[in-house]
């Protein structure tokens, strides 16, 4: 073959893999957006059996909202009664009074009396006299939603016993069918998509779809969280190389791309239930996993994009004024998109917040880009693994860094132990409001809230907590606040820590994916230990709110294992793209600040025909997901990335 023939056909073959990959980019963008028909057709489905069952003939039912059923407490006795009701969600809580049920009226008919109860959790009711005030009756029960239900209150044989029957008079919905025909939806999309991918590597398809495309794209352009390209790069090469030279981790984009998707779909509503939203004070949801992977990964990509930097010869001064600007742009535009005033005027500035999410990821890069400056070397050290330090040197180069985040977690454990806050106990980690029995009212947080109600005062932290819904906590307490960013500081460590375990050991897989996983083992075990292995009983309970120490030891665990598996099956065996949490991954500050801006806009948010449904929420919040992963796509296909 002659050389004019080699060139040609090396030259065909790159543009058949090219050709390839866009058939492969079109063919998930068309079943994205088949993906939002299909699941607006499954949920209209699923909406016709969101509706309350027919209701007993001879009673009368409220109006019940979502995540209600109804309950008649139906009273045979001549006591006058009070039933309170305490939520098995709610720890240590006093019993509230949900109403007083009158006395049986001298006609001997029975009195009733109907309340609305949530559904969300399991309850507690108690049934009190009067006069005395005298327990009689406890009742635990788990309403189902739009159920409808009577607690029937009888004198036994002995006038001083009392008995109490739960009777279910119309079955409650099953509010969970449309998060499975949603999974199926998506589940039946991704299986067509797997298929597409098979047959689309065949000579005769691969053909006829050059034929009526005939469009090639050219090189993919990088980018990634902060303008910060995902490198690995060669130890060997010399100190000045090419900013082209490296390969880029698809899993780490695929990875922040995931919780994005998460972060978008809940911050929107996540249908409404209970478990797509932040935990009231202690434990873990869905939505209490995304934000602290996400400082991860960031935390990641900042040893991988630091280290490409300085090996193209960056000076460490240019570095370091660019580290500056990019937290300052994160920091102001987090006050503006979380301070919106379109509706009502001027910005107030005495009702201003002024920590948040952006602001929160601003500092944090901050300190740990700094930091990792100032340890990071011009060369990756290449270690013989004859070196008796061999297995652990990807730590012990960096004992300066780890010193430092060591002594700043020292520091968060003595504030939030021996700090003493007014009027409530050194060390108190509670929700306040009616937790611990109501004892400390105005405790909310402990040291974390005294410390920003101190610094920034009142109205400038968040002003509606998640431990308002159960605790009914009084005062304002912000999750993003200053004692917690010391923890994010820590999570976005352990992600650097992921970034130097790839760089010194690039392309050893094995390597690579054992110490992830021993990683993820070790902070598993500190969380078993901090937590006794309980929602509230352990020494530091896991507590998205406060950031604690056992949240970003948990989360960290997660988040090395969830890497682990991104990385075998993307850029070990690539059985799979990354796609389609590829393409918000890649552009994640501009879907991140769109998603909040335009929040209220149509087509993300529509007048819904019935609020009250499950069904609605989770559809119109999956579409409004959905759409800003294609729009995350159409910019990649068009080469726009977003960076700060």
């Amino acid at each position: 073959m002659k050389k004019g023939e080699i060139f040609t056909s090396r030259k065909d073959r790159k543009e058949e893999a090219v050709r390839s990959d866009v058939m492969a980019s079109e063919g998930e963008y068309r079943w994205t957006v088949c993906a939002v028909i299909v699941l607006l057709i499954a949920l209209c489905t699923a909406h016709m059996t969101d509706r309350p069952a027919s209701s007993h003939p001879h009673r009368k039912t409220s109006v019940l909202k979502m995540d209600e059923a109804n309950l008649s407490v139906i009273n045979e006795i001549d006591n006058e009664m009070m039933l309170y009701v305490v939520s098995d969600h709610c720890y240590k809580c006093l019993p509230q009074l949900l109403g007083i049920i009158p006395a049986r009226p001298a006609s001997g008919t029975p009195s009733s009396v109907g309340f609305a109860v949530g559904t969300q959790h399991a309850l507690t009711l108690l049934l009190n006299s009067t006069s005395p005030s005298l327990e009689q009756c406890k009742v635990h029960f788990h309403f189902g939603e739009q159920g409808n239900y009577s607690l029937w209150v009888k004198n036994l044989n002995e006038p001083s016993r009392v008995s109490c029957s739960m009777i279910t008079d119309s079955e409650p919905i099953n509010s969970y069918l449309p998060i499975l025909f949603a999974f199926l939806a998506f589940a039946f999309l991704g299986a067509l998509s797997a298929i597409w991918n098979t047959v689309k590597r065949l000579d005769v398809v691969t053909n006829l779809l050059l034929l009526l495309g005939g469009t090639v794209e050219t090189e993919r352009l990088i980018n990634s969280e902060l303008g910060t390209p995902n490198r690995l790069v060669d130890a060997s090469t010399e100190s000045i190389i090419p900013s082209t030279a490296g390969r880029r981790l698809r899993c780490l984009d695929a990875f922040r791309g995931l919780a994005l998707v998460i972060m978008v779909f809940v911050n929107y509503g996540g249908g409404r239930y209970w478990f797509f939203r932040h935990e009231s004070w202690n434990g873990l949801t869905v939505a209490d996993l995304v934000f602290p992977w996400f400082v991860f990964i960031m935390g990641t990509s900042i040893g991988l994009s630091l280290s490409g930097s300085l090996r193209r010869g960056v000076t460490r001064t240019h570095l370091l004024r660019k580290i500056f600007w990019r937290s300052l742009q994160l920091f102001l535009i987090g006050v503006i998109i979380i301070n919106p005033n379109y509706c009502q005027g001027p910005l107030s500035w005495d009702s201003l917040r002024i920590p948040g999410v952006l602001q929160r990821l601003g500092f944090t890069y901050l300190v740990v880009a700094v930091l990792d400056l100032m340890v990071a070397k011009d060369r990756v050290t290449n270690l013989s693994s004859e070196t008796c330090w061999y297995s652990v040197h990807d730590v012990c180069l960096y004992w300066p860094a780890w010193l430092f985040v060591i002594a700043l977690e020292i520091i968060w454990l003595c504030l939030t132990f021996l700090l003493p806050v007014p009027d409530c106990p050194t060390g108190y980690l509670g929700p306040g409001g009616i937790g611990d029995f109501g004892q400390y009212r105005n405790c909310t947080g402990g040291a974390a809230g005294y410390i920003d109600r101190w610094l920034l005062g009142d109205n400038h932290i968040y002003q509606t907590p998640s431990s308002r819904v159960i605790y009914q906590s009084v005062i304002p307490f912000d999750p993003e606040g200053v004692l917690g960013s010391i923890n994010s500081i820590l999570m976005a460590f352990l992600g650097l820590q992921a970034g130097k375990i790839l760089l010194h050991y690039r392309d050893q897989h094995r390597q690579i994916i054992t110490r992830f996983l021993i990683w993820g083992f070790m902070l598993g075990i500190i969380s078993a230990v901090l937590t006794k292995c309980s929602r509230n009983d352990g020494f530091i309970p896991v507590n998205k709110n406060l950031w604690s120490l056992s949240y970003v030891t948990t989360l960290s665990c997660f988040a090395f294992v969830a890497l682990v598996v991104f990385y075998y099956l993307v850029d070990v065996k690539k059985w799979w793209s990354g796609a389609p949490f590829f393409y918000p991954g890649m552009n994640s500050i501009l879907v991140f600040v769109g998603h909040e801006v335009f929040e209220e806009y149509f087509p993300f948010r529509w007048k819904m025909a019935n609020n009250q449904s499950h069904t609605e929420h989770l559809a119109q919040n999956l579409v409004a997901t959905s759409i800003w992963v294609i729009i995350a796509y159409l910019l990649y296909r068009k080469k726009i990335f977003y960076k700060i």
